[in-house]
């Protein structure tokens, strides 16, 4: 790969223990792969990292190096990591931080116990469930509604259907709030939240926050940046939380966030990172990524030292979709780690 500015040390495959045969054969079965159905796996960008150095760097399909690429719910990690970050508490009460205490005390007693934790587990028990279109919480019927345009106040203005911490379930409006609270705790807006603690620490140059139609940035995933800028958010945890040396979230927030806290779909999930057992070698090893749909991964594998990430554009494709984050790695990446 090429060396830029934004922080990437640079090697060759061999340097980092990685066979080059191996890993050319992987790129030539998607370029040989035919976009000919809707259905065809569309694999935008291959980047690997070893020893914390970048050592491939591949785009297909017409996707480029300085291409701003639609992270969709990979994204979501950007809200846990502005927690750690900022050194906002997990155990920090969200109806407290976001009504006030005369307004919070008045909530029953299991709204009372709902933390900042409970949202970036997914295990809030708020009435939303992004699978469930009837769900009231539902990401798509928050964002098609046009009633309430604070987005904060409708997701606080759902029912809790069970007690926070007791089981996940996957719902965007989670890392959402966090945002809110976060921004609550720390009293500065998320877009300069974000360049002040991840993206200048980490340098990210170039970015694109979407926004609510209050102005406030939306958590729940869509965030677009470089793939070498993606590939920064799971390098900097399997680092333990620092990058060049600055400590940008502590270890401790490094290893919650990474472990496997709760269970959603048989997967494994820490504070928004997916957590799950590859195949090697005859033997698993442990990696954590941030997903996103149409293809998107941010994967970092520690016991190897080894960090990939993917792009992709098959939006609302769940095979493909879960090929990168799950199936090609152990397939084609992971083989040829010696």
């Amino acid at each position: 790969p090429l060396a830029e500015d934004d922080g990437w040390p640079v090697g060759t495959l061999d340097e980092a223990g990685l066979d080059a045969e191996t890993i050319a054969a992987f790129m030539h079965t998607i370029l040989a792969q035919p976009i000919d159905g809707l259905r065809a796996p569309d694999i935008h960008a291959v980047l690997i990292a070893r020893h914390g150095k970048l050592v491939l760097e591949e785009y297909f399909h017409g996707s480029q190096r300085d291409e701003l690429h639609d992270t969709r719910s990979a994204a979501k990690v950007i809200a846990s990591l502005l927690a750690g970050a900022s050194k906002v508490p997990a155990s920090t009460k969200v109806y407290e931080t976001m009504e006030g205490p005369t307004l919070a005390a008045k909530r029953d007693a299991r709204a009372q116990t709902l933390t900042l934790e409970h949202l970036i587990t997914m295990s809030s028990g708020l009435d939303c469930d992004d699978a469930d279109p009837r769900s009231p919480g539902n990401e798509d019927a928050m964002q098609d509604q046009s009633e309430q345009p604070d987005w904060y106040k409708l997701i606080l203005g759902l029912k809790l259907i069970r007690d926070p911490g007791t089981k996940s379930v996957y719902c965007s409006i989670n890392p959402h709030l966090a945002g809110g609270v976060i921004s609550r705790v720390t009293g500065r807006p998320l877009p300069e939240l974000f360049r002040d603690t991840l993206a200048e620490p980490l340098g990210i140059h170039r970015y694109a926050l979407n926004l609510t139609p209050t102005g406030t940035a939306y958590m729940g995933g869509g965030v677009r940046v470089t793939a070498r800028d993606f590939l920064k958010f799971a390098q900097l945890l399997m680092d333990g939380g620092k990058w060049h040396g600055k400590q940008i979230v502590s270890p401790d927030w490094a290893r919650r966030s990474t472990s496997p806290l709760y269970e959603i779909s048989s997967l494994h999930y820490g504070y928004l990172w997916w957590v799950i057992d590859l195949p090697y070698k005859g033997r698993t090893v442990q990696a954590f990524y941030a997903g996103g749909n149409g293809g998107q991964s941010s994967m970092a594998i520690p016991e190897l030292d080894l960090a990939i990430a993917f792009f992709g554009g098959n939006y609302g494709d769940g095979p493909n979709t879960l090929a990168v984050q799950r199936d090609l790695p152990p397939k084609y990446i992971l083989p040829a780690v010696k």
